[in-house]
């Protein structure tokens, strides 16, 4: 192959998105069969089925079983707005969370205690071992999950208070800040680190996505006064949204 000359199966794929970023092929229309690849492009088996693994990859179309291959519906990017703590009385970092405010966002949540591994450990300036107090939340607006989070907190901290259980007691709901500051812990300052990856298996069951399609993960953590006191993963499909941070000039 010429140096600079695409793979056989990249320039069959990059034509077929052409076809399906122009509306050629519309959402929910079926891809061609593998034998129809082949016919048109002049290619073998090979190069139709790497073709069309990679537009799945890039979350373009998706397997249905016994059926075939369509065209995926792109959903319109929403904002997820990020902005700095406010103080007491302010929306809670769960609410913030949701997209669109003036959406009616809702969420599941589920807590348990476990032994901190090396990473949230690390996170939360732990030894490894330590026990923690684990949150896991589904976000839904208008009844659709949009996003995932975990969260942890040293139950060095919170044990035998009443903010042990985050969406329990007197304080359920109300966010990290609030919740702190009840067992007078001053929160001070919040550190978010945004990468990308492939989503899991189990985020794209929760999410009705793709598996192996690009998910946005926020990790997030608490401080006061140098003492990390609640860290998370905020998991968003990276087709779903755009991260916008609102942030003051000091």
């Amino acid at each position: 192959m010429p140096l600079g000359e695409q793979p056989a199966y990249l320039r069959v794929a990059a034509d077929l998105r052409r076809k399906i970023v122009s509306g050629e092929l519309p959402p929910h229309a079926r891809l061609p069969s593998q034998a129809r690849i082949r016919r048109l492009y002049g290619v073998s088996d090979t190069v139709a089925l790497e073709a069309r693994k990679v537009l799945m990859a890039e979350g373009l179309v998706e397997g249905r079983s016994g059926s075939g291959t369509y065209v995926r519906a792109r959903p319109e990017p929403h904002r997820l707005v990020r902005t700095g703590y406010r103080g007491l009385g302010d929306v809670t970092p769960f609410r913030q969370e949701q997209a669109d405010e003036s959406v009616d966002g809702s969420w599941d949540s589920r807590s348990a205690q476990e032994r901190a591994g090396a990473d949230v450990a690390a996170r939360l300036q732990l030894a490894a071992g330590e026990p923690v107090m684990r949150t896991r939340y589904v976000f839904r607006s208008a009844g659709e999950p949009v996003l995932l989070s975990t969260s942890w907190e040293p139950l060095a901290l919170t044990g035998r208070t009443p903010v042990l259980l985050p969406e329990e007691g007197p304080l359920a709901g109300r966010g990290v800040v609030e919740r702190m500051a009840a067992i007078d812990v001053v929160v001070d300052n919040v550190v978010e680190e945004v990468g990308t990856r492939p989503g899991l298996a189990e985020e794209a069951q929760a999410l009705g996505a793709v598996p192996g399609q690009p998910v946005l993960c926020i990790q997030r953590t608490f401080y006061a006064s140098g003492r990390a006191v609640e860290t998370a993963d905020v998991i968003v499909p990276a087709d779903r949204y755009r991260v916008s941070y609102h942030l003051p000039v000091r």
